[in-house]
C-alpha cells in the first residue's frame, strides 16, 4: 500500500521546498507529494509535506498563519534581502555610534520594528516566487529585468525582539514573528534596516509554526531515511491534522452513506454560513462541506471508499 499522510519537515538551509518534495518522494516510494508553505532555500524549519491522499487537503492549508524566528544584521543591504545576496548599501558604524546605541537600548531599531509591526500591507521582494505574466519574479530578477510587483495585504500578530547584540561591527537583532499568510520576514528586515537608515538582511530564518503545526514535532531527513529503510513510516502523520482548525460537524450514519455517493444532504439548524465544516463519522473523515442555503454540499470528498 502506498504511504499517505503528512510529514512535518524540518528543512535544513540550502536546499528548495521542491528539493525537500524530491526527497520524501524517493523515501515514500511515491510521485504523489506536496508542500503548503514554501520556505527560500536559506530558510530552515517547518515545511509540511504532503503525501498520497493527503494531498488532498492541502488547499485548506492555503490561508495558514505562520510564525518565525529570524536574526537580521544590521549594516548591510542585499539585493534578495538575505544572507545569499550582493551587497547593494553599507553603513560603517564608528565605535562611538555603536556605544550611544548600545547606551540607548538600541532604541531606533526597536522603534522601528515597533513600527513596522502595524503594517497592513507589505511589497513583495524582487526575489520571490511571485507571478508576473506567467513567470516567477526571481527569474525576472536575475535575469536583470525590472520586476514591478503589487502590494500585498498582511497581517503581523505579534512581533517580539528576542536579542539585540553587536557582532563584528555590525548589529544583530533575533525577533519572534507570527504573521498571516504572504508575509515576507526579510522584507521586514529591510525595510526596517531602511527605516532606521542602518541597512539589515537577513542571515537566519527558521520556520517555528504553521496553523496547526509546530516545528517541536517535524523530523529532519536523517531521521525519515533511517525510518524508511526500515519500513517504518510512522512519521505520516493523520490528513485530518490539517483540518483541525476547521468547524466540524458529525454525521449520522444515513448522511454518512449518502455523502459518500456524493449526495447533498439537509443542513441542520446549527450549520452556519459560508463556513467549511470538515465531516466525520465515527472518527472517519468523510468529506469538507459548505452550506448552500438548507442543504451541505460536498466540496472535497474524503471518504475512503
Amino acid at each position: 500500500m502506498t504511504p499517505s499522510g503528512i510529514v512535518l519537515l524540518d528543512k535544513k538551509p540550502g536546499i528548495t521546498s521542491m528539493a525537500s518534495d524530491n526527497f520524501i518522494k524517493k523515501r515514500a516510494g511515491t510521485k504523489k507529494v506536496g508542500h503548503s508553505g514554501t520556505l527560500d532555500p536559506f530558510a530552515t524549519g517547518l515545511l509540511p509535506i504532503f503525501v498520497g491522499d493527503a494531498l488532498k487537503v492541502v488547499r485548506y492549508t492555503d490561508d495558514y498563519d505562520k510564525a518565525y524566528r529570524c536574526t537580521a544584521r544590521f549594516g548591510l543591504r542585499t539585493d534578495t534581502m538575505d544572507s545569499e545576496g550582493e551587497v547593494t548599501d553599507r553603513k560603517e558604524f564608528s565605535p562611538e555610534e555603536l556605544s550611544e546605541l548600545s547606551a540607548s537600548d538600541f532604541k531606533a531599531i526597536r522603534d522601528a520594528f515597533s513600527e513596522i509591526s502595524e503594517i497592513t500591507e507589505q511589497m513583495p521582494p524582487s526575489y520571490s516566487a511571485k507571478k508576473i505574466d506567467g513567470r516567477k519574479a526571481y527569474e525576472l530578477a536575475r535575469e536583470g529585468q525590472k520586476v514591478e510587483l503589487q502590494p500585498c495585504p498582511v497581517k503581523i500578530f505579534s512581533l517580539l525582539i528576542d536579542s539585540i547584540g553587536i557582532v563584528d561591527g555590525m548589529i544583530d537583532v533575533t525577533f519572534d514573528v507570527s504573521c498571516s499568510k504572504g508575509t515576507y520576514i526579510r522584507v521586514i528586515c529591510d525595510d526596517v534596516g531602511e527605516m532606521t537608515g542602518f541597512h539589515a538582511h537577513a542571515i537566519a530564518l527558521r520556520r517555528t509554526a504553521c496553523g496547526p503545526f509546530r516545528v517541536e514535532d517535524a523530523i529532519t531527513e536523517d531521521e525519515i531515511s533511517e525510518m524508511a529503510g526500515k519500513g517504518d513510516f510512522s512519521f505520516l502523520l493523520d490528513r485530518a491534522l490539517a483540518l483541525s482548525q476547521m468547524e466540524k460537524m458529525e454525521l449520522t450514519a444515513p448522511e454518512f452513506s449518502d455523502v459518500k455517493l456524493g449526495r447533498k444532504i439537509k443542513a441542520g439548524s446549527d450549520i452556519r454560513d459560508g463556513i467549511l465544516y470538515a465531516a466525520y463519522h465515527k472518527g472517519e473523515l468523510a468529506a469538507v462541506l459548505k452550506k448552500d442555503g438548507d442543504i451541505m454540499r460536498i466540496d472535497r470528498m474524503l471518504a475512503r471508499i
